[in-house]
């Protein structure tokens, strides 16, 4: 199985507009790819709370319509990563989208664990409650989005729904680095499963981006990790080591709680 992780900055001089279409070709230009994973809010940048409620869309707004026709124009499964959703009622989330090789929407999932501890998103946007994984040829995909990362019970219960493969978009800040890639092998390997973490590059909303990428198989051997600015990081990997893995180490087997 090939994945693309597509790590781009989030300029902000650059209108929402702009960047759609520029993902929009970046995915494109991953065409015999079997999936491709967007960052976290990488229409306004994580941590542009401001931009928030302007650029908030419905689910099937135009985010959606420009991704799902790249998709489609890519025969690629697409984790889109997230936008801000805004709801009939008004109320904000941190949604992500997962587009079908025919440009349908497989799922969506609402991040459950928001950032801001008494500000930013943890006010402004409403807070997810259901576990998305979704079903592709090769594996199962269990979604998580950034914050979720450090919260190891949400993981549990994608891997109890049958996830084999964590897909996490994020925005991660630079001065937390070390834990981005920390959490992300201690997921794989206390879960047994591939992690597909994608994050942004550069500046934005002043805060420096992590940016590295990063894919990790069910030993926690990280099999590819991006520098800190843009790039595309793509790697082969293949999904029949979960169950092997899971079967000759049967930790998973010995769980209690």
């Amino acid at each position: 199985m090939r994945a693309s992780l597509i790590q781009i900055a989030v300029d902000e001089g650059e209108s929402v507009e702009s960047r759609r279409r520029r993902m929009a070709s970046l995915v494109r230009e991953q065409a015999g790819a079997d999936l491709v994973v967007l960052p976290e809010l990488w229409t306004t940048g994580a941590f542009a709370f401001e931009e928030f409620d302007g650029a908030a869309e419905p689910l099937d707004g135009p985010t959606h319509e420009v991704m799902a026709k790249a998709a489609s124009d890519a025969d690629v499964w697409l984790h889109a990563g997230s936008i801000p959703e805004r709801t009939p009622d008004g109320t904000l989330y941190n949604t992500s989208l997962l587009f079908s090789p025919a440009g349908e929407l497989a799922a969506s999932y609402r991040k459950i664990h928001r950032f801001g501890f008494d500000k930013g998103e943890a006010v402004l946007m409403g807070r997810g409650e259901d576990l998305v994984t979704v079903r592709l040829p090769e594996t199962t995909v269990g979604v998580a989005t950034c914050y979720d990362l450090r919260f190891p019970e949400l993981f549990r219960g994608l891997v109890d729904a049958g996830a084999e493969t964590l897909v996490i978009p994020a925005g991660w800040p630079e001065r937390r680095r070390d834990h981005w890639t920390l959490l992300a092998r201690a997921r794989a390997v206390e879960n047994q499963a591939f992690v597909l973490a994608c994050g942004t590059a550069g500046t934005h909303a002043r805060v420096p981006q992590a940016g590295h990428s990063i894919v990790v198989d069910p030993w926690g051997q990280v099999l590819a990790e991006a520098g800190a600015g843009e790039e595309v990081l793509t790697v082969d990997f293949d999904p029949g080591k979960v169950a092997v893995t899971r079967e000759q180490f049967p930790a998973l087997k010995d769980r209690v709680l």
